[in-house]
């Protein structure tokens, strides 16, 4: 390559991409012509319209040389050149743009109307905003996991786009008395988000609202009333175990950690357990587990993969009524129930027809021992005072059943013998 002269590809990297000079226009303001010897304008500067609006934008050039004139002019948006029937010459320097019915912009940042020369070179450029006025925001929800902290999300609106940067600010007060705060962390847990890390008070109630404002206008959100301890949470039990229960083949044990919040703060728990089969999106919620760590589940299937999670819900804080808000659940934890013996690929060995072996009545009362606590106790501890205490029941059950069959029997003869001597 002689020397003197640079490649296609050392020129190509001394222009600035066509579309980053397009995005700089809405940032840096209308250009001027390269030469310096003319100018021009374009009006309206920036406009904001409503959608489905109309426009009317003209771009004039000033200066010398004579030829810079309307008649060579031409105009683009995003780029993309539009149409020579949209515009008209109105004078000899001044050419207009009629725009009708007008979508959102494109860019939040606004969409890029540009005047060119005949050369192709940019004379002016003009930001156009084309949108909505923002919505009142709605469904404001608030958490905290220390009582020190508020972590609130909200939805946008019904609508939700407006095709313009809306921007949104999370206010709170004390309820009665003190001044407006605004959040300062926002997207914490989301597009539509903001964390309060400290400073807050507790047993005195918020006031806690959302403005959204844009250059159409502005919305502000009803206002929602809480006190911390009202919705106070935790993180979900960490380190869950899914075990089998020896041989039981339609068990499975769960075993978990209580959230370390709890240990840091007044708080109870309960929790909650779902489990669902490898191939199901269906769960199936077990409420009825209260304070424990542990917990069996009973009636499963043979040979199964089962996920289980667990999720923690804090209440009686600082003798506060109020339940908490239920955390997350925790990553789901998979085990497999033992296959049975009896639906084995090879059909099993069959038992005697004779009579049954001489574990036959501990199985049998084994089944009917968990038959009786998943009726009563689904998810109870099990253990041998559980197990006495069904014992007791079994005994005065058959005590019971027992004493009417004598009682029929005592009542059968005395019936006889009044007979008898009637003979």
């Amino acid at each position: 390559m002689p020397a003197g002269r640079r490649g296609p590809a050392a020129q190509s990297a001394r222009r600035p991409p066509p579309l980053l000079s397009l995005l700089l226009l809405c940032v840096l303001g209308a250009p001027q012509a390269g030469s310096g010897a003319h100018t021009a304008v374009i009006s309206p500067q920036d406009p904001t319209l409503l959608i489905g609006s109309s426009l009317l934008a003209t771009c004039s050039v000033h200066g010398d040389p004579p030829g810079a004139t309307a008649e060579g002019l031409y105009w683009t948006l995003n780029g993309r050149r539009l149409p020579p029937e949209l515009s008209r010459v109105l004078n000899a320097s001044t050419l207009a743009l009629a725009l009708a019915n007008l979508n959102g912009s494109r860019q939040q940042s606004g969409d890029n109307l540009v005047c060119h020369a005949r050369d192709g070179s940019i004379l002016a450029g003009s930001c156009l905003y084309v949108g909505l006025p923002p919505e009142k925001p709605v469904n404001i929800s608030c958490w905290s996991k220390n009582m020190k902290d508020l972590t609130c999300r909200w939805t946008p609106g019904a609508h939700g786009e407006t095709f313009l940067h809306t921007n949104y600010s999370l206010k709170y007060k004390l309820r009665w008395y003190g001044q407006d705060n605004t959040c300062e962390e926002y997207h914490t847990v989301g597009p539509h988000s903001c964390h309060i890390p400290k400073d807050l008070a507790l047993f005195t109630p918020y006031e806690i609202w959302v403005e959204a404002t844009n250059r159409l206008g502005s919305a502000r959100s009803d206002v929602l009333t809480l006190d911390i301890l009202d919705v106070v949470t935790t993180d979900p039990p960490p380190d869950v175990h899914v075990s089998r229960v020896g041989g039981l083949e339609d068990q499975l044990s769960v075993r978990w950690v209580s959230p370390p919040a709890l240990k840091d703060f007044l708080f109870q728990a309960k929790y909650q357990i779902r489990y669902r089969v490898e191939d199901s999106v269906d769960w199936k919620v077990v409420d009825d587990v209260s304070n424990q760590t542990s917990c069996r589940l009973a009636g499963l299937k043979p040979g199964t993969v089962y996920f289980v999670q667990v999720r923690c819900n804090p209440f009686g804080i600082y003798g506060s009524k109020k339940a908490g808000i239920w955390s997350e659940w925790s990553h789901p934890t998979a085990a497999s129930t033992p296959r049975s013996e009896r639906s084995g690929p090879g059909g099993g060995a069959c038992e005697p027809r004779g009579g049954e072996p001489s574990s036959g009545p501990v199985r049998r009362e084994l089944k009917q021992f968990l038959g009786w606590l998943k009726k009563h106790a689904y998810c109870s501890n099990l253990s041998f005072r559980l197990y006495d205490q069904w014992r007791a029941w079994m005994q005065k059950s058959h005590k019971t059943r027992n004493q009417a069959q004598d009682e029929g029997i005592l009542l059968s003869g005395r019936r006889g013998t009044a007979r008898g001597p009637a003979r």
